[in-house]
């Protein structure tokens, strides 16, 4: 299992791998843009090159990038869902060059419309961008904190996603706080293999490709996305230890995406507490 967290790119991609290093990273998980923007820029070649030699000299071993927030594969608007799908083929792209495991992407929101009817053009969008990228990456779509009118909120919804596009290359990425404002208490082993039954049920746990590792701030069932540091939030330190636990994520990256105690975003601190408690359920890097 390995342990890691989203870092900035600020001042170049190849930045990254320092930035990931300092605080003891085993993966990292990056923007390829600005995540509040269209705009897309090629990462020239060196950049990329010094990125990935950088990865080999600090020992991480997993990279996924998050696609921009702007994405919504449920948009009535045809424009905006073409921006989407040409954002995530950038972002497919990048992470073929740098060697990245995958794309981890927000499905975005029915509008109102109601999940079945934005089902179709939610599977064909990302059939048309697995269809268009480079083999090796796949796409993750994550799971949601039901606030509003979420696509993916619940894992029945990922698993109709999963099946109405058909490719191995499609998986999901598990955000335990949206999982837990969603309704599913993951604060006891109880609760998490009931998690897992539904998971299991729709996309299948072996689909998990990465696990957003957020406490949350709003308790099980808000549908509030609010990630708090490790053991702050209602989740806690024993909540994580029993889905660190669970034989179904012993393989699967963690990736902090925290506010960080000193409020800067990820931190050693955060990356120690998982590390403690992967070592106390008896697992390692």
């Amino acid at each position: 299992m390995k342990i890691g967290a989203h870092v900035s790119t600020a001042g170049g991609i190849s930045n990254a791998v320092a930035r990931g290093q300092e605080i003891g990273c085993e993966a990292i998980q990056i923007f390829g843009s600005s995540p509040q923007a269209w705009a897309f820029k090629p990462v020239p070649g060196e950049q990329i090159e010094r990125f990935k030699q950088g990865l080999i000299n600090a020992g991480i071993g997993s990279v996924f990038l998050h696609a921009i927030y702007l994405i919504n594969l449920g948009t009535p608007n045809e424009e905006t869902l073409q921006k989407g799908i040409d954002s995530l083929i950038n972002y497919m792209n990048l992470a073929a060059d740098i060697g990245a495991d995958g794309v981890i992407v927000h499905p975005g929101s029915h509008g109102g419309r109601g999940f079945e009817a934005v089902l179709p053009q939610a599977a064909e969008a990302i059939k048309t961008v697995l269809d268009t990228a480079p083999e090796g990456p796949c796409l993750a779509v994550e799971n949601m904190a039901g606030m509003g009118q979420h696509i993916g909120a619940k894992f029945d919804e990922l698993g109709w996603i999963l099946d109405a596009v058909d490719s191995p290359r499609l998986k999901i990425c598990l955000d335990t706080q949206h999982a837990f404002a969603a309704g599913y208490d993951l604060t006891n082993p109880q609760g998490i293999q009931a998690m897992l039954a539904e998971l299991d049920s729709g996309p299948g746990s072996a689909n998990v490709a990465a696990v957003h590792a957020n406490d949350s701030k709003r308790v099980c069932g808000s549908g509030v996305d609010r990630h708090d540091n490790i053991g702050d939030g209602f989740i806690g330190e024993e909540g994580f230890a029993a889905i660190m636990a669970n034989s179904a994520f012993a393989e699967v990256p963690f990736l902090l995406e925290v506010p960080g105690f000193e409020g800067k975003g990820p931190d050693q601190q955060n990356m120690d507490i998982l590390k403690k408690i992967r070592s106390q359920v008896g697992l390692s890097s």
